[in-house]
């Protein structure tokens, strides 16, 4: 039975991944050897690919399969220069006091 459950839950996280298959005579070639040929847009349903629409070219297609995350507006206060502080170089860290040698390793 763990097989069935495995073969499921594997079926189940793959549905509704998407691949554009080029419209074009021969066998399916790597993408960037027909920019220009149509796409088939197919949708895996578990057991199948489903075509789903067609676009005119590979562009169209990268952009319906993989669009572009939105820009997020930055605060206006993020654009201003920090003021100082919060580096990690030497002049941040503590000083020593004097009078007191320094640590030595290994004792």
């Amino acid at each position: 039975m763990g097989w069935a459950r495995r073969r499921d839950a594997r079926q189940t996280a793959s549905k509704g991944k998407h691949l554009a298959v080029p419209l074009s005579e021969g066998p399916h070639r790597e993408a960037h050897v027909d920019p220009g040929v149509p796409r088939a847009i197919e949708e895996w349903t578990g057991t199948d690919w489903t075509v789903i629409g067609v676009v005119e070219s590979l562009a169209a297609a990268q952009a319906l399969l993989y669009p572009q995350p939105p820009v997020q507006e930055k605060p206006a206060e993020w654009d201003r220069p920090a003021m100082g502080g919060g580096g990690v170089g030497t002049e941040n860290r503590p000083r020593r006091r004097s009078g007191t040698a320094p640590r030595r390793k290994g004792v």
